[in-house]
């Protein structure tokens, strides 16, 4: 039962983040941070697919986790894989819908955080970074989602950097949102 259960959690935590990305970060060159936002400055810069980025960049880290922690390599690869193909899938998605940027950063953070904190909840990941920062608060204890906002603040500026001051500030508000939204759904109850 667990396993469906987890299996669930990755399919839906897929489509949240999916979502996110394609109808209301991308339309905007807005980023996320870790993995997802360095394959998102390579897709504004290069236009090379978002899902494709985010496996080749999480290969370092998938290669520390099998020789450290495998039972987290093991938990994440099926969400990564899955999170990943359906990134590419939803690429349509990408003209949707028109709001203002404000109000998209806003969506898409909350959208990216809902998926994340889902598969997190369920012990499980999409890789990269939030597996990283998993790692982390496991050996900290301090909340997965303070960890990830860290990292996500890291990538941010370094796409503020390379691709505008507007991606700069939306993605602020965006990682606002992932993080919010993550700690919310992965929070411990004592």
């Amino acid at each position: 039962m667990q396993f469906i259960r987890k299996g669930i959690a990755i399919i839906v935590g897929s489509i949240f983040l999916s979502l996110g990305i394609n109808v209301f970060l991308t339309p905007f060159e807005i980023l996320d941070g870790g993995i997802i936002g360095l394959s998102l400055i390579i897709y504004y810069l290069f236009n090379l697919k978002i899902g494709l980025m985010i496996i080749v960049l999480s290969i370092p880290i998938f290669v520390l986790a099998w020789f450290k922690y495998k039972p987290y390599f093991f938990n994440s690869l099926h969400g990564l894989l899955i999170s990943s193909a359906v990134i590419d899938l939803f690429k349509p998605l990408r003209t949707f819908l028109e709001i203002e940027p404000i109000i998209s950063s806003i969506i898409g953070g909350v959208f990216v955080g809902i998926g994340i904190g889902l598969m997190l909840r369920f012990e499980t990941s999409t890789g990269g970074t939030d597996l990283l920062a998993q790692f982390i608060s496991d050996k900290t204890h301090i909340n997965v989602g303070i960890v990830i906002f860290a990292i996500d603040a890291a990538v941010v500026c370094l796409g503020g950097i390379f691709i505008s001051s507007n991606t700069f500030l939306l993605s602020i508000v965006t990682i606002l949102c992932v993080g919010i939204t993550t700690s919310a759904l992965t929070k411990r109850h004592t």
